[in-house]
């Protein structure tokens, strides 16, 4: 290639697609909301045209009202006039005759962002590879993390100035003022649960941990299958101990109210088929995914999620028995280490995804040396940095499991042991051991 030609090369953009959105939302104020949708300041590729539409955002965030005069004034405060200014905005409005056509333009604008964005990532991706440092897997998944980046019109290096997060903010309060349950996040299905936690937000790390027995995986599902009759959503189970035929044979028990061991065996009366049938239709109806593959890595996780339409949750069942990037062992690392670096790879994931993520955990037997053998925090530390790194942490505890004469016969506690979003405490849930199913309590609140 000619020297001239790379010296004059330049990363692909439209000058005329970025002159004609700025034009159309100077001369129509009325449809700044709808390219405010599907633009980012970053997708502008000459600077003088980002910053004219950053301004306009900020006041569009702020509802004030939208032409040249008010755009330069604006610009002019925040010092970012220059003598062409006031002329090249007037130029905009003049090469632009009309704003119906500006969703095409934007999608022209969108369109050079995603090539420029595909360009860096690919000149990033061979500079890893060039590097040589790290083995295949890490940088096929560094790799795979630059792609859907862009896929998802994000990028990892950008920092955003809070009066672009505001709009966002304002938006997600007037959504939840309109809806009856005020809950930010997904429902459980345990209203009691959900109104210590606030639901399963986006993004979230949540950690369910408890000694085995305690009902962590009945719990998952229950929560599982009910997000996805809530939402409609995809929901994505990885489950690394049990296969997905006696997953699916739990949720069959506790949709249908047969009981377990029924089902297990086969003998069933004539009234269970009926029951078994209505369980099937609705089952059929959600879209709950499973992988029993008890290989996985968090990456390998990651992957298969970003694949998904429409997910709304993910579940992994449970952390003790993943295996870090690649499948190693871990070396000469400690599994503590491990644990603790898988653990922050899930809330990476959670944040990535855009989604709550449930992980279950095993607990030490730390608690059983007690006299009061409720978890607690301290029972975590074991596996490094969990504690650090889940927005919520819960617990499960059965007090008939440890004592056969309690007077809370198969009564689960259900203890929030650390939340971001709000209070700590305790929550009472009824368990249905033979249907491998929770569910509420009238007396829905224990004390501390």
């Amino acid at each position: 290639m000619a020297m001239e030609d790379l010296l004059t090369r330049q990363m692909p953009h439209s000058l005329e697609g970025e002159q004609a959105v700025l034009g159309s939302m100077l001369i129509d104020a009325g449809c700044v909301k709808d390219v405010m949708d599907k633009l980012r300041p970053s997708d502008f590729y000459l600077r003088q045209n980002r910053e004219i539409f950053e301004t306009i955002y900020t006041m569009f965030s702020y509802a004030r009202p939208i032409d040249g005069i008010t755009v330069f004034e604006e610009m002019q405060k925040a010092g970012l006039v220059s003598e062409t200014t006031r002329s090249y905005l007037a130029q905009l409005m003049e090469i632009t005759p009309t704003s119906a056509n500006v969703m095409e333009y934007v999608a022209i604008v969108r369109d050079k962002a995603l090539l420029r964005g595909v360009a860096q990532a690919a000149s990033e991706i061979t500079a890893l590879v060039q590097e040589g440092v790290g083995e295949a897997s890490e940088i096929l998944e560094a790799a795979e993390q630059k792609v859907y980046a862009i896929r998802r019109g994000q990028s990892a290096q950008e920092m955003v100035p809070l009066r672009l997060v505001l709009p966002d903010v304002l938006d997600r309060l007037s959504e939840m003022s309109e809806n009856e349950n005020h809950l930010p996040g997904l429902s459980t299905g345990l209203s009691a649960v959900d109104q210590k936690i606030t639901g399963l937000n986006k993004s979230d790390l949540i950690l369910l941990a408890a000694r085995p027995g305690m009902g962590k995986t009945s719990f998952a599902l229950n929560v599982a299958l009910n997000v996805a009759k809530s939402t409609k959503k995809t929901v994505a189970v990885f489950s690394l101990e049990m296969s997905r035929e006696q997953l699916a044979t739990r949720l069959l028990s506790a949709e249908a109210l047969v009981e377990n061991t029924r089902l297990k065996t086969g003998m069933l009366r004539e009234t269970d088929w009926e029951k078994i049938a209505g369980a099937a239709t609705v089952l059929n109806k959600v879209d709950i995914r499973i992988d029993d593959n008890p290989m996985l890595s968090v990456a390998d996780m990651n992957a298969k999620c970003r694949r998904l339409d429409d997910l709304g949750l993910v579940v992994i069942d449970y952390l003790q028995l993943m295996t870090s990037a690649g499948g190693k062992s871990g070396g000469g690392e400690s599994r503590q280490q491990v644990v603790s670096d898988m653990s922050r790879m899930l809330k990476i994931m959670a944040k990535e995804l855009n989604v709550p993520v449930i992980c279950l955990s095993q607990l030490s037997r730390a608690n059983e040396k007690r006299d009061d053998k409720r978890p607690m925090l301290s029972d975590l530390r074991e596996s490094g940095a969990i504690e650090q790194d889940a927005d919520i942490v819960l617990f499960l505890y059965r007090d008939d499991y440890y004592n056969e004469d309690s007077e809370k016969h198969n009564i689960a506690e259900c203890i929030v042991a650390k939340n971001r979003h709000g209070e700590t405490g305790k929550v009472e849930l009824r368990w249905m051991p033979e249907y491998t199913q929770f569910s509420t309590l009238d007396n829905r609140y224990g004390d501390e």
